[in-house]
């Protein structure tokens, strides 16, 4: 008798259609030929590679998401035009290094994200992702200027915090240690005010 878990695979068809989506982009056609491959490879990869599950017990913030978004296209424009100044400056060497951030949630989901959107930046790239100590291996284009380690560091941190202001619940943001979404911390004190008068 086969075990319950024997079709797991099948019951991740979220996950066959974005890999055969990521297929279909990678081939750069949309054909009947493409699609096709794209489905028989991504459930043959599931069926033979199961990736463990990734739980998900957050909050969806559609305004978080949009402050996400719009903070990620800010950091892609910013870090854009200081590579390119980088490669325009004849005769000065960027002075690379590998920065060490401790993230400071504990959520696998939220660190895989915020790595993620740190490698899409420009100029920055993460090197290694450790789970269990929640420590991101950064590599960073140039650390010459005085406090740009430190400003680059918190740069990733600053993304972590959108991530969660995106993704997580109150809660996990509070334990985390950094402050209320922005757009809940006027009605936060409106009650802290009510409750004391």
């Amino acid at each position: 008798m086969r075990s319950p878990d024997a079709y797991d695979w099948l019951r991740r068809w979220p996950m066959a259609i974005w890999m055969t989506i990521v297929w279909v982009l990678l081939w750069g056609n949309l054909t009947v030929a493409n699609v096709f491959t794209g489905v028989l490879i991504s459930f043959g990869l599931l069926r033979v590679m199961p990736m463990p599950r990734v739980g998900f017990g957050g909050h969806v913030s559609v305004l978080g998401v949009v402050a996400l978004l719009t903070r990620l296209l800010v950091d892609i424009v910013r870090a854009s035009i200081s590579v390119a100044a980088h490669a325009l400056h004849i005769g000065r060497y960027p002075q690379g290094a590998v920065i060490r951030v401790k993230l400071a949630s504990s959520s696998d989901l939220i660190l895989t994200l915020t790595a993620e959107l740190t490698v899409i930046v420009p100029g920055s790239i993460v090197v290694e992702a450790h789970r269990l100590t929640g420590m991101l291996y950064v590599h960073v284009l140039d650390v010459s200027a005085p406090g740009a380690v430190e400003k680059s560091r918190q740069g990733v941190l600053d993304q972590e915090k959108w991530v969660m202001y995106a993704l997580a619940t109150d809660q996990d943001i509070a334990e985390a240690g950094y402050p209320p979404r922005p757009w809940k911390r006027g009605r936060r004190q409106t009650k802290q005010s009510e409750v004391s008068s």
